[in-house]
């Protein structure tokens, strides 16, 4: 969705007010949880739905 929006990981960081590595940390798939705020944020920025930047994996398979 950043690719889309042709925005830099920085540039996100700094709209939605998450520091670089926290925001690492969510694109890499290493969170264990989200805000539901943090999550609006994130869409508010990118203009998108939160099924567009989530996705469920079934780890037990």
């Amino acid at each position: 969705m950043m690719a889309r929006r042709k925005m830099s990981l920085n540039e996100l960081s700094e709209k939605v007010g998450l520091t670089l590595s926290n925001l690492s940390i969510l694109k890499t798939g290493k969170a264990k949880a989200i805000r539901f705020s943090t999550l609006e944020a994130i869409c508010k920025v990118l203009d998108c739905q939160p099924s567009d930047i989530l996705e469920y994996v079934n780890k037990e398979q």
